[in-house]
């Protein structure tokens, strides 16, 4: 028996499907580590190679965000003329199971740990359902180590990716985690992390952590960083600004290999901040926070959300010249999108400000609603403006052309998204 699970590609010409260097989609990877042996389980990610609409699998499993949901449905009715059975899941199908139902022969919803196995039980005795949803949330203590075999033969970048713990405690207004799992912040035991990174640096010493806040709990993350001091480890993962204020966590997570850190700055400006959620945020102390960041030896690649009701044209330039005069390493510019679960969402459609439901334009590259303060003609012109110029090899030279250990993954980073923003650009 087989299964073939398919990560759909995003559409023609966006940035994060132009980049060169890519990472696996640990979430298949952990839906693989709950499967029953007795199944044999093969991979496609589309952003490397063709679907196989001829595979002998009798499921097929797809797991996609908002932007790549139109593909995914198309993959699925392919599948559907070939008579496969088809399962999806993930942030998209979890949010609109109804719309997903259309494309598919049963949807789960939530965490998919608990419920996969039932769902391939069901269909052994003929009797699959039309919806599998997870009734709580997963017992972290019960989740086994990723399946990484599935990424055998991948071009991926490195494999070395894991989890040590889910959901975030924050509630910030656009974000995405949250409307998925709650303000939970749920966490494995250090030792089980500990076993999986002796196994991984066997592989290679550069790890990420996929967590969307690796320090949420401060005295679960300082017993890591403590088992990981001397194990010779790289590592990059999730981690707010206000780390900088705990030095002896700082400290100790640099002292244990971290190189590098993304880091949500957001906006510049505190009322927005206020606006967004991001309470814990100070704009005032943004500069000196950097710098503590790289007094550590972490670089920061910093995230700067774009549309909020606060700004204006102003903020483009405004942003570069922060991120130039804090040397951040590397940054991305998403503009506000309002995916399907989110608070910002439900706020914007009450406000009948939502233009665009088409979802593959729900890639953090267009203004599917209406921005205050600028058009959304501005507002994706100064989105293409900023990184455009962030991404010159002047502001690249201004920022990262000095010694420091992080250059070790961000100078290849820089080069990569330069070199996809310049093929995006000859793509439109």
């Amino acid at each position: 028996m087989k299964i073939l699970m398919v990560s759909p590609g995003w559409p023609e010409g966006r940035l994060w499907g132009e980049l060169s260097f890519r990472f696996p989609s640990l979430s298949l990877a952990a839906i693989a580590a709950v499967t029953p042996q007795e199944w044999n389980i093969e991979l496609c990610d589309e952003t490397m190679e063709q679907v196989d609409y001829e595979s002998d699998a009798e499921i097929i499993a797809i797991t996609a965000m908002t932007p790549q949901a139109p593909r995914a449905y198309e993959i699925a009715e392919a599948f559907r003329r070939k008579n496969k059975i088809i399962v999806m899941g993930g942030f998209h199908a979890s949010n609109l199971p109804d719309e997903a139902a259309a494309h598919v022969d049963s949807v789960v919803v939530g965490e998919g740990e608990n419920v996969w196995p039932e769902l391939l039980e069901d269909y052994l005795k003929g009797c699959l359902k039309p919806l599998y949803r997870a009734e709580g949330l997963v017992e972290m203590s019960a989740v086994p180590p990723a399946r990484r075999e599935i990424f055998k033969r991948k071009r991926y970048l490195f494999t070395n990716t894991l989890q040590t713990s889910r959901g975030c405690p924050f509630d910030c207004e656009f974000c995405s985690v949250t409307a998925f799992y709650g303000r939970n912040y749920r966490k494995r035991s250090v030792d089980s992390v500990m076993e999986e990174l002796e196994e991984l640096r066997r592989i290679n010493s550069f790890i990420f952590f996929v967590d969307d806040n690796i320090v949420a709990d401060r005295k679960y993350a300082a017993a890591l960083f403590d088992g990981m001091r001397g194990m010779g480890l790289k590592w990059l993962s999730h981690a707010p600004v206000q780390l900088a204020s705990d030095q002896p966590l700082m400290k100790a997570a640099g002292e244990s290999g971290c190189v590098g850190m993304f880091v949500g700055f957001e906006n510049l400006n505190q009322e927005t901040l206020k606006a967004m959620g991001k309470v814990t945020n100070s704009a005032s102390s943004f500069i000196n926070d950097a710098k503590l960041f790289r007094d550590n030896g972490i670089g920061i690649l910093g995230s700067f959300l774009l549309g909020y009701d606060g700004d204006n044209p102003d903020v483009f330039p405004q942003i570069l010249r922060f991120c130039e005069q804090t040397r951040l390493e590397a940054a991305i510019f998403p503009i506000l999108t309002p995916y399907p679960g989110t608070r910002i969402r439900k706020r914007l459609e009450a406000e009948k400000r939502i233009t665009c439901n088409d979802w593959k334009n729900y890639d953090m590259e267009h203004a599917n609603f209406l921005p205050y303060g600028m058009s959304a003609k501005e507002l994706e012109e100064g989105y293409d403006w900023l990184n455009h110029s962030f991404y010159s090899f002047s502001s690249m030279y201004r920022r990262i052309f000095r010694f420091h250990r992080s250059i070790q993954v961000f100078g290849p980073m820089n080069l990569g998204f330069r070199a996809a923003i310049r093929r995006k650009r000859r793509d439109a």
